[in-house]
């Protein structure tokens, strides 16, 4: 993922917003804002016919250097192709990646409405590890995430 990319990864990023089952974020941020709050590896677009049509990012889940071996995922398709499979090439590209710069835990939360996204998880080694109930608020109405994690097998295995 390329800086130029950002209005195409925005579109879809607001495509996800606008379902109510993908963020707690209600409005997609700059491009600035965004590249603060994520790391500068494992960054990915799905291009298809010249088309951006997914992008996958990972979000430090703490400043502690303790847990510098852990991500956050974020994974988006849009609207028009889901369900072909990019998610899933793109979480694959973000595990490789992953575990190519030293991480060696991967976690989502995700809505439990968004069914699609924990099977998701689960076909690439995520497990459920529990229900964050009331984790926030969206529209007034509080929301439960479910907590999924992956160790990666060649990563922090000493």
């Amino acid at each position: 993922m390329l800086p130029a990319h950002w209005y195409e990864v925005k579109r879809i990023y607001e495509e996800g917003i606008a379902t109510g089952n993908a963020t707690f974020q209600t409005e997609a941020p700059t491009y600035e804002e965004w590249n603060r709050g994520h790391l500068t590896i494992s960054r990915f677009v799905a291009v298809e016919n010249e088309e951006i049509i997914g992008w996958a990012a990972l979000t430090a889940v703490s400043s502690r250097c303790v847990y510098a071996g852990v991500a956050e995922v974020s994974v988006y398709v849009a609207s028009s192709v889901r369900g072909k499979g990019i998610g899933n090439a793109l979480l694959q590209a973000l595990i490789k990646s992953s575990e190519e710069n030293n991480l060696w835990t991967l976690q989502a939360g995700i809505f439990p409405e968004n069914i699609a996204s924990i099977k998701l998880h689960e076909a690439n080694d995520f497990r459920i590890i529990g229900i964050r109930e009331k984790i926030g608020k969206m529209n007034g109405v509080w929301r439960d995430t479910v907590l999924l994690e992956r160790r990666s097998k060649l990563v922090g295995n000493d």
